[in-house]
């Protein structure tokens, strides 16, 4: 069983963007408090401020993200599913990314009103400031 955590919302707003396997990592894509570049053989996925994102590009969000207050133990188990079981059961969809210290969750901005809700009515708390 993972332990109750304690959750800050990222300020603004971010979304994710596709681009092809062989594109460089754009200067846009970086700076803010959160970012996030993954590339695999069929796509470059990029996670950064909504703000940022020219035009034209294939993209999903806004999404608020969720981050979990570490640094978390490597030997922890269960961190996600403990967040992503009761946002499911809320009707809300995620986007995991983890980090060597924590895991981000996003979630719809239009449903953050629920997803926090639904965290803290599994046991999670959400900072008393609400937003880092």
């Amino acid at each position: 069983m993972s332990p109750n955590l304690v959750l800050d919302v990222l300020e603004g707003a971010f979304a994710v963007v596709r681009l092809n396997p062989d594109d460089s990592v754009p200067r846009w894509a970086r700076g803010g408090a959160l970012w996030s570049i993954t590339q695999t053989p069929e796509e470059l996925s990029i996670v950064c401020r909504s703000e940022r994102v020219p035009p034209g590009l294939r993209t999903e969000g806004p999404f608020k993200a969720l981050k979990i207050r570490g640094p978390l133990d490597f030997n922890l188990t269960g961190i996600l599913a403990s967040l992503a079981d009761p946002l499911a059961a809320a009707g809300l969809s995620i986007f995991a990314l983890s980090t060597f210290d924590t895991d981000y969750v996003l979630v719809p901005e239009a449903g953050l009103g629920r997803a926090l809700a639904a965290l803290e009515s599994a046991g999670h708390q959400v900072a008393e400031d609400g937003v880092a």
